[in-house]
């Protein structure tokens, strides 16, 4: 089946380059041209034909197609062994109660997490240790990148277009972090949501930037879940006070303290939904007391079930370190995880 895309004839690579930038195609970094072989190579690979449909944008009912996304992959970088992962995060992000449309239309300037599991991490090369979520692989930054080109370039989501950020947060780049399995006591994240071990998934989520905390004078798992509910309370308190999927990053150091004293995720998990609360009258010593109104004593729990929270295991060897990724809005948005390759929503004869 032939491409269907139109195309751009450009001089060479350099002039490429600006023809892409000039018709607001890219992020602004260079990109690699995306010819015919390059996207062929892409669906050769993830066994798809050009038009197989990925999933309807819902609120303006924009199709996605393997081969758009293809287009998208080649320009963010990707090899065609990393393009699967791009259709997996598609699949995920188009899931209901993920609400694409409204996660990046928002003026809340939310990004794309993009958390990825199983076998795929070491056939691709990818690291879940030394700066997780920072520039840590090649098939992370552009798998993070191919995503967000495809929103821009298949659905408008661009700045003052679709995309109507008051700010943002440089996840909007490349938001993709990998779950250091080989070296965590705990099952996966996509293992705990799918209830299968042994899957390579992509598990998406709708997140503001991340907040480091740190807490290197305890060993204690409750005081260490202290840390963290801290940190949960205080976004509760300056963004957003209505409950949703937060993501805690733990890395080794304290993944070793609770392993040692024996607890689990759920162990965690239950401790911060306990402690994960705000009282809506603390919302006046934050400068927003206009709105705490009769309800001080109301109380607002960041989580509506301790399982919200999604414990992911990543980061280097060393520091009392944790990372808490904060949900976008509440409860309007959910997770979505999908198993690479799975076909969501096929007819199945």
């Amino acid at each position: 089946m032939e491409l269907d895309s139109s195309r751009v004839t450009t001089e060479n690579f350099l002039t490429s380059q600006e023809t892409y930038y000039l018709n607001g195609w890219t992020d602004g970094l260079p990109i690699i041209p995306p010819t015919p072989e390059l996207v062929q190579a892409c669906l050769d690979w993830a066994l798809l034909p050009a038009d197989h449909l990925v999933g309807i944008e819902p609120v303006r009912e924009r199709l996605i197609t393997a081969e758009k996304l293809a287009v998208n992959s080649v320009m963010a970088g990707c090899l065609p062994e990393h393009f699967p992962l791009v259709v997996t995060a598609f699949t995920a992000m188009l899931q209901p109660e993920f609400l694409l449309h409204g996660a990046t239309a928002s003026t809340g300037g939310c990004a794309v997490l993009l958390i990825v599991n199983g076998p795929i991490r070491e056939q691709l090369g990818m690291l879940g240790t030394f700066n997780a979520l920072g520039n840590t692989d090649r098939a992370s930054s552009v798998v993070g990148r191919a995503v967000r080109l495809a929103l821009m370039n298949l659905l408008d989501v661009r700045p003052g277009e679709i995309d109507r950020s008051t700010l943002g947060h440089p996840g909007k780049f490349s938001y993709c972090l990998v779950e250091d399995e080989e070296n965590s006591p705990w099952s996966s994240l996509a293992e705990e949501r799918l209830g299968i071990s042994g899957l390579s998934a992509v598990t998406a989520i709708a997140c503001m930037a991340p907040r480091q905390i740190m807490n290197e004078w305890t060993t204690k798992p409750e005081e260490l879940c202290e840390t963290i509910a801290a940190e949960i309370r205080a976004n509760q308190l300056n963004y957003s006070i209505w409950a949703g999927n937060y993501v805690v990053v733990v890395p080794p150091q304290l993944r070793q303290h609770f392993d040692e004293a024996g607890w689990s995720k759920a162990d965690i998990q239950n401790r911060v939904f306990e402690r994960a609360y705000v009282k809506r009258g603390a919302w006046g010593e934050v400068g927003k007391g206009s709105v705490v109104k009769d309800r001080a004593e109301r109380e607002y729990r960041a989580l509506e079930s301790p399982n919200d929270l999604m414990i992911v295991a990543a980061g280097g060897p060393a520091g009392g370190f944790a990372q808490v990724i904060p949900p976008w809005l509440g409860t309007k948005s959910r997770a979505a995880t999908v198993a690479v390759g799975a076909c969501v929503d096929c007819e199945v004869p």
